[in-house]
């Protein structure tokens, strides 16, 4: 289906969790993968979430991104993911990966030197998921105290000796909720 496709994806590499300063190259990185998928599906979107999304926020430095896919596309999409040399997720020990409805890829991308580890979220169309993502990120971006509580969080975490990338996501779920609501 993809054949002329060019696999500028290279291997995944699972890196301690950690909360390093950000990267302002990340949004080159977002957008270079989101133009080699635009190029072959050209009605697919692809938009940059998570902290490397917004500037100034610390975390883990992996470029987070969202396809949201209507039922028609989500075996393409997975098919070109497949082809630019994404790779499956593999959970952590003692989580589950995202079912294949509901897609996570993991791979990286070399940029200015650098290796850039990558999360594509291939999300359904629809679901509350998708403006849950954008809002978060809106969110850190427009609001200082916001995204120093994230940040603050995120060192506590790691203050607590939490080194499961699974358990790191979930410890963040209160912090998140608040923000998400909008309130202190």
């Amino acid at each position: 289906m993809f054949e002329t496709v060019s696999r500028i994806i290279g291997p995944y590499v699972r890196e301690p969790v950690a909360c390093r300063p950000h990267d302002p190259r990340s949004a080159e990185v977002a957008r270079r993968v989101g133009e080699a998928v635009h190029h072959h599906l050209p009605e697919t979107t692809v938009e940059h979430i998570g902290s490397t999304s917004v500037p100034g926020c610390e975390g883990k430095g992996v470029v987070d991104l969202m396809i949201p896919v209507t039922p028609e596309q989500l075996e393409p999409v997975k098919a070109l993911l497949d082809a630019l040399g994404f790779q499956k997720q593999v959970a952590p020990a003692g989580h589950e990966p995202w079912p294949e409805s509901r897609p996570m890829r993991v791979g990286s991308l070399e940029h200015e030197g650098t290796r850039y580890n990558l999360h594509v979220h291939v999300i359904p169309a629809g679901s509350p998921e998708i403006e849950m993502q954008r809002r978060f990120r809106d969110r850190l971006r427009e609001d200082p105290a916001h995204l120093e509580a994230y940040v603050a969080r995120k060192r506590e975490i790691l203050a607590q000796g939490i080194t499961n990338s699974g358990d790191y996501s979930e410890a963040k779920g209160p912090v998140i909720e608040v923000i998400l609501k909008g309130s202190g």
